[in-house]
């Protein structure tokens, strides 16, 4: 019976922190001036909008290509210089493996590398090596490091020592204990990790153009600035079906690695 009664206790904790949440959200709301007569206009100028890009139009065929090449050399390059720094960056982070005043300054850096958006860090590249793809590039690179960095890091503390003392009880280095008892129990993680990376590199080349770090980004700023909105509409397109290309090869590259990782273990 006092178990009965125990469930119909009202839980006025839990109505504090709703009612808190509600003033929050009116609180929030006044304060950033939403109106619903504001949202419907906004719909009526969007609905607009939408017409002037239909039907879409390819104005600058050579424009189209030549940025969608460049989104991808960046998203590239980027990725698989951000694999290379990000692999002994979240080996060093790895705790179960390193001491801490090795895996906590590791952590920090990776932290660091993932606490901005990669515009905001394409906009300090821009400013340091200037306009173009180079920007582009060290910002996605950043990007990788932080996002592989830290996944790799705990994927390693994850796996099981009962290997990689093994490893150590031959007399082996170092280096062949991380290569015999350290890779090949996290190597199908790291490839999901890295198509995934690649995957989201060529989404984010397409945005850091927009602040003069190259790729298609920069044409369709240059559309939206003339008002090509037919332009901008055939720009968005062919993203959307770019982004969908790399997904299907990211979702077959972790297929294969993933089901080939599991054959091997078993």
């Amino acid at each position: 019976m006092s178990d009965f009664r125990a469930a119909l206790k009202p839980d006025w904790l839990g109505r504090a922190g709703w009612l808190l949440l509600a003033g929050y959200m009116v609180y929030a709301t006044a304060r950033l001036d939403f109106s619903l007569a504001r949202f419907s206009s906004g719909l009526d100028n969007g609905a607009r909008f939408l017409a002037r890009m239909l039907p879409p139009r390819i104005a600058q065929p050579d424009s189209l290509l030549n940025g969608l090449a460049e989104s991808l050399e960046i998203a590239v390059l980027a990725s698989f210089a951000g694999v290379l720094l990000a692999l002994p960056l979240g080996l060093l982070a790895a705790r179960n493996l390193m001491p801490a005043w090795v895996s906590w300054p590791a952590r920090a850096v990776i932290a660091a590398a993932r606490s901005f958006h990669p515009v905001i860090v394409a906009i300090v590249f821009v400013k340091a090596v200037g306009f173009g793809a180079l920007a582009g590039i060290c910002a996605l690179v950043v990007a990788s490091v932080g996002f592989i960095g830290k996944l790799f890091a705990e994927a390693i503390e994850e796996i099981s020592l009962k290997q990689v003392e093994a490893v150590r009880a031959t007399g082996a280095s170092f280096a062949n204990v991380i290569v015999y008892g350290v890779v090949p129990q996290v190597f199908s993680r790291f490839i999901g990790f890295a198509s995934y990376q690649f995957d989201s590199n060529l989404r984010n080349s397409t945005m850091v153009g927009i602040v003069g770090a190259g790729g298609i980004g920069g044409t369709l700023f240059s559309a939206f600035q003339r008002f090509d909105y037919d332009f901008v509409a055939a720009i968005l397109l062919a993203i959307i079906a770019t982004i969908m290309a790399g997904e299907v090869l990211a979702g077959w590259v972790r297929r294969v690695f993933v089901e080939r990782g599991r054959v091997d273990e078993e």
